[in-house]
């Protein structure tokens, strides 16, 4: 065992261990979108088509924020993309937790989106930057890690925060992202560096044709895109459904703490599992697995039978997940690596507009069923979708690495650090 922790853990640079901390200090917080939709049709009494419409504009912000937070890390720097996305993103986390009406809800919900995810691009921009391409795979699996050792301990106690006051839960989520960013503030130096060649090339402009003709990175995104419409209905449409099944907001929180219960013990094990199999058929049987574990919701009417379902899907993404991030690290050019990866952060984001939307209204004109097994259908296309695109990712990463190899000359940033910004200033956060 002991040499097993070494192998997994050792090795591994400070800011790494610094962003590893920061964020399992912010997923202890992450309350709000967990209970985000039983709070607005159970504390505020908005419909299901309401709610969906609320978390679809968070999903809208994000995908704005997730742009401007990819072009702001490679143009401003990681660091202070991430200072001023995290205390941004607290500031708007206490508005939303103190507006009523459906509209100011619903304003809350973007700029808390646009704020909150920001910092997507910008973290894994820094992850990328610091650690080594031959650590990647168990620094992002021990990352993965903490997130959902935060999620698993959040969805308990948030169950039980909320009997005491919605209120609560957003006063929490605020807190734990200032401490996150001052983690950053005091630990955490700027990464970014600046390819001379292309120092003065990379215009927006530029930057974005690259992107838009890069075929293989965009399939890739949109695969993506169709795995997280599906996931993200675990917080939009699944716990409606619970509810529907006449099980309480705790048991929800109990239920889903499941997801990150299984992470926690399992995570640390798959990088071993996966090591030296073809990234496409793993991540094709993940699909399926997923597609699976959300089809079988359709049959769920007890508490023990929704958590059935939330374990099997939570297979799939852990089989998903480690493979992802270090295929999109090594899909990103070094130099627009801020923009790839808001690109990619983007999927999420257009995901999170338009899963809650089409879950709820799914649900409302066809049914339960309907949703879950339509769940299940785009698992397999997903599937397949992998298995085809596989060796052409392969073939591309294959080429940056050769090309990466070549002596480079880089010089270290060396624009001005700005200062942390004022938390009465909060300009644009969280890893998620």
């Amino acid at each position: 065992m002991r040499g097993w922790f070494r192998e997994t853990t050792g090795g591994l640079p400070k800011t790494f261990w610094y962003l590893w901390t920061g964020s399992l200090i912010n997923r202890l917080g992450s309350f709000v979108l967990v209970f985000l939709a039983i709070y607005l049709t159970q504390e505020r009494g908005f419909s299901a088509s309401q709610a969906g419409l609320v978390l679809g504009l968070w999903g809208v912000g994000g995908a704005v924020g997730t742009t401007a937070g990819g072009t702001l890390a490679d143009r401003w720097g990681r660091r202070p993309t991430l200072l001023t996305a995290h205390l941004g993103a607290a500031a708007m986390m206490l508005a939303l937790g103190f507006a009523r009406d459906l509209w100011t809800v619903a304003l809350g919900a973007l700029l808390l989106g646009l704020f909150a995810e920001s910092a997507r691009p910008a973290f894994g921009a820094m992850m990328i930057d610091v650690v080594p391409e031959r650590d990647r795979l168990r620094a992002f699996s021990l990352n993965y890690w903490a997130i959902n050792l935060g999620f698993a301990c959040a969805a308990v106690l948030a169950g039980f925060a909320a009997q005491a006051g919605y209120l609560l839960l957003f006063v929490v989520n605020a807190s734990t992202t200032v401490v996150t960013a001052l983690i950053i503030f005091v630990k955490v130096r700027e990464t970014r560096t600046v390819t001379v060649a292309t120092r003065h090339g990379a215009a927006p402009a530029g930057a974005l044709r690259t992107i838009l003709s890069d075929r293989v990175f965009l399939g890739f995104v949109a695969l993506n895109l169709l795995g997280a419409v599906v996931f993200l209905q675990h917080i939009s449409m699944l716990p409606i459904a619970m509810a529907d099944s006449g099980l309480s907001p705790a048991t929800y929180g109990a239920v889903i703490a499941l997801n990150g219960v299984l992470i926690v013990f399992g995570q640390l094990f798959v990088p071993r599992l996966i090591r030296g199999r073809s990234r496409s058929h793993v991540l094709a049987l993940a699909s399926v697995v997923m597609g699976v574990g959300f089809g079988l919701t359709a049959f769920a009417d007890v508490a023990w039978f929704y958590g059935l379902t939330v374990l099997i899907w939570t297979i799939g993404e852990m089989l998903n997940s480690p493979s992802n991030a270090t295929l999109i690290a090594e899909l990103s050019p070094g130099e627009l690596r801020g923009r790839y990866q808001g690109v990619f952060s983007l999927s999420w984001q257009l995901a999170g507009a338009i899963a809650p939307i089409l879950g709820g209204l799914v649900r409302e004109q066809a049914g339960n069923v309907a949703l879950w097994f339509g769940c299940a259908a785009i698992g397999a296309v997903m599937a397949v979708g992998h298995l085809l695109s596989g060796p052409a990712r392969e073939r591309r990463a294959l080429a940056l690495r050769t090309a990466g190899a070549a002596p480079v000359v880089t010089v270290q940033s060396t624009a001005p650090q700005p200062a942390a910004p004022q938390a009465a200033e909060p300009v644009a956060t969280s890893q998620g």
